[in-house]
């Protein structure tokens, strides 16, 4: 197909939850004037390849947002709002607030503070459960408490050492009935830790997960007996996080750098 067939759309890549490119979580952010196919949009995830690729229908007000992995829509995606609401505030000119209308999780607001940018997204809801022996064996690790969120299991080791070493079993966790696999423990230099596995999702390991911070400000203010939070997630790229629960809603702020910007060609069905 020649490209004068085919109907070009803006597309970024932004580093979030950093405030230098090269680390973070990178994600596409693609903005659309009117629907495209949901095939469309899969395929596009799966050629960029990245953790998640958001799409922004700018016709609709309030501005409707989806996340897909290479592989299949979520339902929830920090990372790619945040970097989403850097692009309309950085090239688009918004200015201060944000709202995004997710089908499956409602309304999401973005703030821009300065260089800072504030998600406000559901907490999520979070209940104990019994520690499997599998779950020990793939993650290589004693497990001390075991929680399950909406989508994500959630798992506590006994420190930070232990989850930056974790060596997982993907194999195994990719058959496991939760979107993703949290690991996390206390902090030495910030409140607490986590890294983020998703082979269920084609993403083994996310590097930095805001979606999963709306179980974690949950179980750590538990643990902690506070409602605000640093956290950091040790993935090979790092990402730093400021956290805070705020009645039924997470407060989840960081950087985020734009990587890329241009334009894609995709088939004019």
């Amino acid at each position: 197909m020649d490209i004068k067939d085919r109907i070009s759309l803006p597309f970024y890549q932004v580093d979030a939850f950093t405030n230098e490119v090269f680390s973070g979580n990178p994600a596409g952010v693609c903005l659309l004037e009117a629907p495209l196919e949901d095939q469309v949009m899969q395929q596009i995830a799966a050629e960029n390849n990245l953790a998640e690729t958001a799409f922004i229908r700018t016709d609709l007000s309030p501005y409707q947002i989806r996340w897909f992995t290479p592989t299949v829509e979520v339902d929830l995606c920090g990372h790619a709002t945040l970097a989403s609401a850097y692009i309309l505030f950085n090239e688009k000119n918004f200015k201060d607030v944000i709202r995004f209308q997710s089908l499956r999780s409602g309304e999401l607001m973005v703030t821009n503070n300065e260089d800072l940018l504030t998600l406000d997204f559901p907490i999520d809801k979070i209940i104990p459960i019994s520690i499997k022996n599998e779950w020990i064996e793939a993650i290589g690790s004693p497990i001390l408490e075991a929680y399950t969120g909406r989508t994500d299991l959630i798992l506590r080791v006994e420190n930070e050492t232990i989850v930056k070493q974790i060596q997982p079993d993907f194999a195994s966790i990719k058959r496991w009935p939760y979107v993703g696999v949290i690991v996390t423990a206390k902090g030495t230099d910030v409140d607490f830790v986590s890294r983020f596995f998703g082979p269920a999702v084609g993403v083994d390991e996310d590097p930095v997960t805001g979606s999963a911070h709306t179980s974690l400000v949950v179980f750590w203010s538990k643990k902690l007996k506070k409602t605000k939070f640093s956290a950091r997630q040790e993935s090979k790229r790092q990402g730093n996080l400021l956290c805070e629960i705020n009645g039924e809603r997470a407060l989840i702020t960081g950087n985020a750098q734009l990587y890329l910007k241009g334009e894609i060609y995709v088939p004019n069905h």
